[in-house]
């Protein structure tokens, strides 16, 4: 059976590290440690992690990188951000979490999984980039919390 490749955004890494999302988190990197879900680790990501204490940079490193798929910023994933933007889904001051979304679409992971209930994991959020996506001819993303998937 394929495991499911889950793209996980920065917030899902910090919260390995706090106290109020540390279970759900923690239960997501041991699933991918053990090789019962593929990551799906950004350049946006990575990027974003290189602000992060050294903590938090190292706790993408327990999982083996057979289990990690790397995924990079392209023209494409720029375009349908850009397309989410000029919408309205997300204000430019949300365009990394709205590069997150299309990088997950456009290389078709199965779900992301964010605790970003603002600007991601948010019902009328999702509706909107996924009629976007469909519009632009790509499927539609799931979109969960770790709560969700643990």
């Amino acid at each position: 059976m394929r495991r499911p490749s889950i793209y996980i955004d920065t917030c899902v890494i910090g919260g390995c590290l706090d106290r109020n999302f540390e279970t759900e988190s923690l239960l997501l990197i041991e699933m991918a440690e053990a090789g019962a879900v593929n990551l799906m680790v950004s350049d946006l990501l990575v990027a974003e992690l290189l602000q992060a204490p050294p903590e938090v940079r190292r706790v993408l490193i327990r999982v083996p990188e057979r289990h990690v798929q790397r995924v990079t910023i392209s023209a494409e994933t720029e375009y349908l951000r850009n397309v989410y933007l000029s919408e309205g889904v997300l204000g430019k001051r949300a365009s990394n979490d709205a590069h997150h979304v299309a990088i997950a679409t456009v290389n078709r992971a199965d779900m992301i999984v964010s605790w970003n209930f603002r600007h991601i994991v948010h019902y009328e959020k999702i509706r909107y980039f996924n009629s976007i996506n469909i519009r632009e001819g790509y499927g539609t993303i799931e979109i969960y919390s770790p709560k969700e998937v643990v």
